[in-house]
């Protein structure tokens, strides 16, 4: 299904541009923009890049490449993005040099560390960061130096109830199925849209490509979704589903699996635990009673389920919609009690799960000891952190409220809160409080403002580009490295020097640690453990040895040849000479393909028993609480309106609003109203109407729309860009309207701390 750009696409792309002949070069690289992991063909000039296209030889994108791609010359060339560290003085930000950036941050951060303790600092990680090679490989290091429990990230902004529900039934947080979309035969689809986001929590290049030709070879695409999405139009069938209810409309269909002899486990049956309890908390979820509520006519319920049933093969695929909601951990775990009930967990064509290249968890040895959760606690209202992080709807209370523990400062690194989390303008004014503050950053955007001090890091170009999370969900097992194109200039400090220099300054080293030493130390730790491992291809040679062989490189390359000559394909420093190592990789600049899926059950689970867990103890002990949904009053009844968001192929996270090739063209930034409420409540197409919430209100134009279903309403994520201080010109003329104050930071998926952005009851009016 290789997608080659066309002459029209040309055309629709202004940057792909030609220049004199003679003075380009051709290079390959992974676009970094979203999870699709598309390979690029890029035209230089020097560093000026010239054309870009879709790379057809890549191994896994075969030329495929979406609107994204091509802003990256555009994003490269940004006035507006940071070159130089940036300190601030008053109201104003002044370039400094790199030592002055750092005497400052050791002389903002030490005393408040010594003062109040490590926990009076806190670190936020923001979402570009799962594409980000050195931030991946050196947030550890960051983290372990802080020793704070302050952590956060976008993680519980749209994706851990799946890490949840996945560490409980299979004992790792990335322990994640994927549909074996290439292969199956029926593809269920919940609260995702990969016409928009090219897919999430599920790397695949040209999804949109792959769905099509499912149906092409006979197979059927069914997507629940509250709007009626590009997806959704391109399928065989939508079903519009209440926001918040996709939990109801699962247990109905493990209701009739099991009522009707439908269960068969397959292949994995003698690896199930909890079948029994699931079959009894199953029961007072029949699909006439579920249905009311959810949207979806029983007898539809009843039929899909018969579908999932009879297909020779399938697969259940739920994302943000399923996450971003108050049971977001109870959605994601039916999700996969779906697919085992239908025998479609890890065989072809289902649900399966990647080995990656730099793998290790379940790689040689299936001893795990599964996931223990709230081993810390956040301090005012002690909710639990969940693989090591506190959920993000704390961190304004831990800033604003007063007493021992108290958040006085803050790291940022590649995110933007401010925008991006619940009730943002209490984050905002909490931001303003702190008394010092840290930026990883390109951009002066909402959450960067407020920082004391900013380190940019150095162009995407000059740094080197490996997928090391996404790779872990991939659809098909690849391995593709793109090595810097570009000789950094004076000036510029590559970013894991940066983060290994802050390392230094939050571990009491000062401002001028021997970062290489720094380095040494992270690789000779990684070294010893995998030569500890049991099973590892590696297990009992010398240490020593092992890290001579890696001393030609530094930086995260360094730790990316490690982890790839000790996964599952690797040379193993010599054992298999056909074996993976970084420089097979960079003798493959198109990557090397690794093959199709293949089951991995009993290997890949992590747990103590070593077995499926269906039914964990924290979802069932959670079961009573989604019945309550059954009694909630609907709009048409008298209820509230309930907000969802949505996604655009052009707008992935905030920073992108910032590059003209992305936000040009019709305003994304709309709240989406059927036409009998917008009829009900008094106003028309185009009309700007006020959005409220208990936490807050937003003014937008209304587009009257009946892609979206009666009761419900949709506004995009991530804009809001008309905030002072910030230095996004672009993103200032296309400035929109932050969705996210409407969210409220006591409403959250008990199970995950995933803050809720979908089901938000909401009031709208005409301005």
């Amino acid at each position: 299904m290789p997608h080659l750009v066309t002459r029209a696409e040309k055309r629709a792309y202004p940057f792909a541009m030609t220049t004199s002949a003679g003075t380009t070069r051709i290079e390959y690289r992974t676009c970094h923009l979203c999870e699709a992991t598309c390979g690029l063909e890029l035209h230089l000039d020097g560093r000026a890049i010239t054309l870009v296209r879709g790379d057809r030889d890549d191994v896994f994108s075969h030329g495929y490449l979406c609107p994204k791609g091509t802003a990256v010359k555009q994003l490269e060339s940004d006035p507006d993005r940071i070159r130089r560290p940036l300190v601030r003085r008053g109201d104003a930000f002044h370039e400094v040099s790199w030592d002055e950036a750092f005497d400052e941050i050791d002389a903002g951060l030490t005393p408040i560390r010594d003062q109040y303790g490590p926990d009076a600092l806190a670190i936020y990680l923001g979402n570009p960061g799962a594409h980000n090679l050195a931030g991946l490989v050196y947030n550890r290091a960051l983290l372990q130096a802080a020793r704070t429990k302050n952590v956060y990230s976008a993680s519980t902004v749209d994706q851990m109830p799946k890490q949840v529900s996945a560490g409980l039934m299979f004992g790792g947080g990335l322990t994640i199925p994927v549909p074996d979309v290439d292969r199956t035969d029926y593809l269920l689809m919940l609260g995702a849209n990969p016409y928009a986001s090219n897919g999430s929590l599920m790397t695949a290049p040209d999804l949109p490509g792959r769905l099509h030709a499912l149906r092409a070879r006979g197979g059927k695409l069914v997507v629940v979704d509250p709007r009626r999405t590009k997806t959704a139009e391109e399928a065989d069938e939508h079903l519009p589903i209440r926001p918040a209810t996709d939990a109801l409309f699962l247990f109905a269909l493990v209701h009739v699996l099991f009522e009707d002899d439908l269960v068969d486990l397959g292949d994995v049956a003698a690896h199930v635990n909890g079948v029994d309890d699931v079959r009894r908390l199953a029961t007072a979820f029949a699909p006439e009673v579920v249905a009311p509520a959810c949207g979806i006519e029983a007898a539809i319920i009843r039929r899909i389920a018969h579908e999932l049933a009879a297909a020779p093969t399938a697969a259940v695929y739920g994302r943000i919609g399923t996450c971003t909601q108050e049971f977001g951990t109870l959605a994601s775990w039916l999700v996969d009690v779906v697919n085992v009930c239908t025998g479609n967990l890890d065989r072809p064509g289902g649900a399966m799960f990647t080995r990656a290249a730099t793998s290790t968890a379940g790689t040689f040895s299936n001893e795990g000891r599964g996931v223990t959760f709230g081993r810390r606690t956040s301090r005012v209202r002690g909710l639990p952190e969940y693989f090591g992080e506190l959920p993000v709807v704390c961190l304004a209370e831990e800033i604003e409220t007063p007493g021992d523990g108290q958040v006085r400062a803050l790291v940022t690194i590649a995110g933007n809160p401010a925008v991006s989390t619940p009730n943002s303008d209490q984050l905002r004014r909490a931001l303003a409080s702190l008394d010092f503050m840290v930026s990883i950053d390109i951009y002066v955007n909402e959450t960067t403002r407020h920082a004391n001090v900013i380190l940019p890091p150095e162009p995407e170009l000059a740094r080197g580009h490996y997928d090391l999370a996404l790779y872990n969900l991939a659809i098909r097992n690849v391995a593709n490295y793109s090595p810097p194109l570009v000789e950094l200039e004076p000036g510029e400090v590559p970013e894991w020097r940066s983060m290994l220099r802050l390392a230094g300054v939050i571990g009491g080293l000062g401002a001028h640690a021997d970062v290489d030493a720094l380095d040494d130390v992270v690789v000779s730790g990684l070294v010893s453990k995998v030569v500890g491992r049991r099973g590892s291809n590696v297990e009992g040679r010398d240490a020593d040895e092992l890290t001579k062989a890696l001393a030609t490189r530094r930086g995260p390359e360094r730790v990316l040849d490690l982890m790839l000559r000790t996964g599952p394909y690797g040379d193993g420093f010599g054992a298999d000479p056909e074996g993976l190592s970084l420089a097979v990789l960079e003798a493959n600049p198109h990557g090397i393909d690794l093959g199709p899926l293949q089951p991995r059950i009993p290997e890949v689970l992590r747990t103590p028993s070593g077995m499926i867990e269906l039914a964990p103890e924290a979802c069932v002990g959670d079961v009573e609480r989604l019945r309550s949904v059954l009694e909630r009053p609907l709009a048409r009844d008298g209820g509230p309106l309930v907000l969802v968001g949505r996604r655009d192929l052009r707008s992935n996270n905030s920073w992108m609003h910032n590059l003209q090739v992305l936000v040009k063209g019709k305003a994304r930034c709309t709240v989406h109203v059927h036409p009998d409420d917008a009829a009900r409540l008094g106003f028309g197409n185009g009309v700007d109407v006020r959005v409220r919430s208990s936490s807050g209100e937003i003014v937008l134009p209304a587009e009257v729309t009946d892609a979206v279903m009666p009761g419900v309403v949709s506004i995009p994520h991530g804009w809001g860009h008309d905030v002072e201080g910030t230095q996004m010109a672009t993103a200032s003329r296309h400035a929109g309207a932050n969705s996210n104050v409407l969210a409220r930071t006591d409403l959250f998926d008990p199970l995950s701390g995933n803050a809720v952005f979908s089901g938000i009851p909401v009031e709208i009016a005409p301005v």
